[in-house]
C-alpha cells in the first residue's frame, strides 16, 4: 500500500486514500467525508447514548426527476466515528395512520428509560400541511411505535405562518431541570415546552425566528450558554443555497442574540442541515450534502450524503467557523492536544 492525496470538493480540501498498487483499488479513509457511501441520506440527527453515539436521518429515494421520495427513518451507530453500523428502519410513514408522505427531518431523545423520535410528515386531508408527530421505543435502535396516535402539531396550531410546510424540522431538547423543549419550523422558528410524558405539549407556542432563518434548527447548551444553531440564507443576497448560521442565548426562554454564520453552503446541495454533539472528548458538528455518487445515480437535491466535521469553541462561548471537507474525522483535529 500507499498513500495518495487526491483533490476534493470545490472549496479546497484533500482526501487521504489508501491505493493498492497491485489491484488500483482505492480505498477511503474511515472517517471521511461522507461517512455512509451506500445509501443516501439527509437530515442527521445525533445522540450518544453511553460509548455510542446514534445517527437518526431520513431516506433519500429520489429517482431522476424526482425531488424527494423519503419515506422512512433509519438510525446508524458507532462508537469510534470512523466505522458505522447499520440498523433496520426504525420509523416508516405507513406507521403513522395520520400521516401520507415525506418522511423529513427526525431527532431523538432519551427521557424516562425510553427514546421519543420526533418526526414531520405531511398530514392526511383532516389538518392539510405538514405535521410533527413522535414515535416511542424501549431501545434506540427501535422499532419505534406512534406514541399519540395522532400528530403533536399541526399546521393550525401555527396560524402566524404564511406556507403548509412550516411545521417540520423537529429539534428536542432537555434541560438542567428536566424540563424539555421542542424547536422547529421552516421560514418561522417556534418553540414550545414538552409535558413529562414527552408526547404533549405544555404551555404555549412562542416564536424565536432569528436573522437568515430558514429551517433545521438544532437546540443544545454547552456550560452556560444555549445555542440555537440552524439553515440560513447568506445575508449578502450573493449565494442563494442554504448556509449555516446561529445565535446564542443565557436561557432556554433567550433572549437569543444572532452570532453569524458557522458555515457556508454544502457541495451541490441547496439544503444543509445541522446536527450537534459531544462524544468522548470532541465536539463534532454533522451536516449533509450531496457529493456522493452510488452507481449511476449522481447526488441531487434529492440524493444527499452525511458529513462530520469537527466543531470547536472559542473563550467566550462563541463557536469557530467551520470549513466543510473530504477529510472530516478521518484525522485529528487541528489543535489536538491543546
Amino acid at each position: 500500500m500507499h498513500w495518495l492525496r487526491v483533490c476534493a470538493f470545490a472549496f479546497g480540501s484533500t482526501l487521504a486514500v489508501a491505493t493498492s498498487a497491485a489491484t488500483g483499488q482505492v480505498r477511503i479513509a474511515p472517517g471521511s467525508n461522507p461517512i455512509i457511501r451506500d445509501t443516501f441520506l439527509a437530515d442527521p440527527a445525533p445522540l450518544v447514548v453511553g460509548d455510542t453515539l446514534y445517527l437518526y436521518v431520513d431516506h433519500d429515494e429520489a429517482k431522476d426527476g424526482e425531488m424527494f421520495n423519503m419515506r422512512e427513518w433509519l438510525v446508524y451507530s458507532t462508537t469510534d466515528m470512523k466505522t458505522w453500523k447499520a440498523h433496520p428502519p426504525i420509523l416508516r410513514i405507513a406507521d403513522l395512520k395520520w400521516a401520507k408522505k415525506d418522511a423529513w427531518a427526525p431527532q431523538a431523545i432519551q427521557k424516562n428509560g425510553k427514546f421519543y423520535l420526533y418526526v414531520p410528515a405531511e398530514h392526511d386531508d383532516t389538518h392539510p400541511g405538514k405535521a410533527i408527530g413522535v414515535a416511542v421505543s424501549d431501545s434506540p435502535t427501535g422499532p419505534f411505535r406512534d406514541a399519540r396516535g395522532s400528530a403533536l402539531i399541526t399546521n393550525e396550531m401555527t396560524p402566524k405562518g404564511t406556507h403548509s410546510w412550516e411545521d417540520i424540522d423537529p429539534t428536542v431538547f432537555t434541560d438542567r431541570d428536566g424540563t424539555s423543549w421542542i424547536a422547529w419550523g421552516n421560514r418561522q422558528c417556534y418553540i414550545a415546552r414538552l409535558k413529562p410524558n414527552m408526547i404533549e405539549l405544555d404551555g404555549p407556542i412562542t416564536e424565536i425566528t432569528p436573522p437568515h432563518y430558514v429551517e433545521g434548527p438544532w437546540l443544545h447548551r454547552r456550560g452556560t450558554l444555549y445555542y440555537l444553531t440552524y439553515a440560513s440564507m447568506d445575508p449578502t443576497g450573493k449565494d442563494h443555497d442554504e448556509h449555516i448560521a446561529y445565535a446564542t442565548a443565557p436561557s432556554i426562554t433567550g433572549p437569543w442574540t444572532y452570532r453569524g454564520e458557522l458555515t457556508g453552503a454544502a457541495a451541490n446541495s441547496f439544503t444543509i442541515h445541522p446536527g450537534i454533539a459531544e462524544f468522548k472528548g470532541n465536539w463534532y458538528l454533522f451536516l449533509h450534502n450531496a457529493a456522493l455518487t452510488i452507481g449511476d445515480q449522481k447526488g441531487a437535491l434529492g440524493r444527499r450524503a452525511i458529513t462530520v466535521e469537527y466543531l470547536r469553541y472559542n473563550p467566550d462561548g462563541t463557536m469557530k467557523p467551520v470549513v466543510q471537507t473530504q477529510e472530516g474525522v478521518s484525522v485529528p483535529p487541528a489543535d489536538a492536544g491543546r
